[in-house]
C-alpha cells in the first residue's frame, strides 16, 4: 500500500491508498473465480444429474390437460417434451427461464418473454403420464392462472 502525507495535517497524519495493481490483480482474480463458478455451473459433468431432468421422463405423445373446477373440460396437446408444459400460456415462444426448483418429482420454472409477458410453473410428476401443472403470471398484459392436471392420451394424431 502507498502512503500519503497529507501537508495539510502536518507531517504526522498520512492516508493509506490501495495500489492499483494490487486492486486490479484481486479485480482479475474475482473475475476469474467467478467465471470459473458459472462455467461449473452452467456444463454438465459425467455423471451429474440434468436440470430438468424429471422433465425430460414424461412421455412424449398427446396430452390431455384437464383444469381443475371447470367441470371436466380438457384440452389436448402434442408434445415432444415435458419441457413444453412449462410455458403452457407462451408456446413456442423463445424465453428466458430460471430453475427455482428441481427434484426427481417436482420442478418450478420462471421464465420471461421479452415483450410477451412472464410466468411461473410448478409441475409435480405423479407417473411419467400423469402430472399436476400450477401455473401463473401475465400473457399479452392480462394476467392468467392454471390448475390442472396432464394425463398422457396416446400417440399424437
Amino acid at each position: 500500500m502507498l502512503q500519503v502525507r497529507n501537508q495539510a495535517r502536518g507531517p504526522k497524519a498520512s492516508v493509506r491508498r490501495p495500489s492499483f495493481r494490487s486492486g486490479r490483480l484481486a479485480r482479475s482474480g474475482l473475475l476469474v473465480l467467478a467465471g470459473g463458478a458459472a462455467l461449473m455451473l452452467g456444463t454438465e459433468a459425467t455423471g451429474q444429474k440434468r436440470s430438468l431432468e424429471m422433465l425430460d421422463q414424461l412421455e412424449p405423445g398427446s396430452w390431455e390437460l384437464r383444469e381443475h373446477g371447470t367441470g371436466g373440460s380438457a384440452g389436448d396437446i402434442c408434445i415432444r417434451s415435458g419441457r413444453q408444459l412449462i410455458q403452457l400460456r407462451h408456446p413456442g415462444l423463445n424465453c428466458k427461464s430460471v430453475t427455482v426448483e428441481d427434484s426427481p418429482t417436482e420442478v418450478v420454472v420462471q421464465y420471461m418473454c421479452a415483450g410477451q409477458g412472464y410466468g411461473r410453473t410448478r409441475i409435480r410428476r405423479e407417473t411419467n403420464a400423469l402430472v399436476q401443472i400450477d401455473s401463473q403470471g401475465i400473457v399479452n398484459g392480462q394476467p392468467f392462472a392454471y390448475a390442472g392436471e396432464g394425463r398422457r392420451a396416446g400417440a399424437c394424431r
